[in-house]
């Protein structure tokens, strides 16, 4: 696993599949996202390297159910003590209830897929003890107040998280990044609610977009949010959401 330092109360956790961020508030931390099944030691050791202690975690924010993202969070909530946090809609998922619905594929999205998911770790993920569910609108503490925002379209409890005071938006899989460059997110449920919902991030005029596959924006994120909005997504042959 990679540790990258974007802002300096921010770093991108990179896992072979897919990638979790860490924001610092002065007293405590807050992990969005989770990476795959196992990986919940190397966060741990992540967050020690970094001069943090894994308790110092309050809060891990899922913004979906997909396996690379949750994967590991129940792993991690057990080492932290730290809360598990999803949209409502996905909270069901998230504690093991019942299966989420499979993406409803476009043709060119198959083999994209097949090479993503045979790079996943076998096994079912650790379910957390305990999800605390979260709906639009609902303002969580850290980053100075950070907004729900509901995005469906890549699953029905899609959720983004705005952090007005420092101006960073967390997208989840709604937006996707290809060799730098946003791209609207695939593997969707719904791909026409999934484009309204980038047109919706986009709207809330964030500087730093930090995405679930791929580089961030570290400026300009609303121009560039701008330009993909309503633009189906591409055939690009690079695993870029799961």
């Amino acid at each position: 696993m990679d540790v990258i330092g974007l802002l300096p109360r921010l770093h991108l956790l990179r896992f072979p599949v897919g990638q979790a961020y860490l924001w610092s508030d002065d007293a405590e931390l807050t992990l969005i996202d989770a990476g795959t099944i196992g990986c919940g030691r190397a966060i741990a050791d992540a967050i020690t390297a970094l001069g943090r202690v894994p308790q110092d975690v309050r809060r891990v924010v899922l913004t979906h159910f997909h396996e690379d993202h949750v994967g590991a969070a129940g792993e991690f909530a057990a080492l932290s003590g730290a809360e598990v946090l999803a949209h409502s809609l996905d909270a069901p998922f998230v504690r093991g209830e019942r299966p989420g619905p499979p993406p409803r594929f476009e043709e060119w999205e198959l083999p994209i897929h097949a090479e993503a998911a045979r790079q996943l770790p076998e096994g079912p993920p650790l379910p957390p003890s305990s999800v605390t569910e979260v709906t639009d609108g609902d303002v969580l503490g850290f980053g100075g107040g950070a907004r729900v925002v509901h995005v469906p379209g890549h699953t029905d409890g899609s959720i983004a998280l705005f952090l007005p005071a420092e101006g960073v938006l967390f997208t989840g899989d709604t937006v996707a990044s290809v060799d730098g460059v946003p791209i609207p997110g695939v593997f969707n449920l719904n791909g026409r609610q999934l484009l309204a919902s980038v047109g919706r991030l986009a709207d809330l005029g964030a500087e730093v977009a930090c995405f679930g596959h791929g580089d961030p924006v570290l400026g300009g994120a609303a121009a560039a949010l701008r330009a993909i909005a309503g633009a189906p997504g591409q055939p690009t042959g690079t695993p870029a959401s799961r």
